[in-house]
């Protein structure tokens, strides 16, 4: 049974950092291509970043810069570093990955960016 776990938001004033984890119990980890979305009120569910296996990274425009996607195999976990966070950050954020024949998801964790 794979299951993902996020964990890391919370409440961040605008300027400010935080770093998501994606714990995941999966076979071979190594080999899968982690991705993170997040939804925010009202709005579709956007992908955020991606890492594949070779350690290759993607990133949607509106954060490029300012958000970090990495991973550490010997923990099954990626993970998410948000810096220079704005109130447009706001959303729920979930990681994600495809194992055949199905994509699988995290439950979700708040980020709220406000003053």
């Amino acid at each position: 049974q794979v299951q993902l776990v996020e964990s890391g938001g919370g409440l961040v004033q605008p300027g400010g950092s935080l770093r998501l984890s994606c714990v995941a119990s999966v076979i071979a980890f190594n080999i899968r291509t982690i991705h993170w979305h997040r939804q925010a009120p009202g709005k579709q569910r956007e992908l955020v970043a991606t890492i594949t296996s070779a350690g290759t990274t993607y990133y949607v425009d509106s954060v490029k810069g300012r958000f970090t996607i990495s991973r550490d195999n010997a923990k099954n976990t990626a993970y998410l570093q948000m810096n220079s966070l704005k109130p447009e950050d706001t959303a729920v954020y979930y990681c994600r990955l495809f194992v055949p024949t199905r994509d699988y998801w995290g439950q979700g964790t708040q980020v709220t960016v406000s003053s």
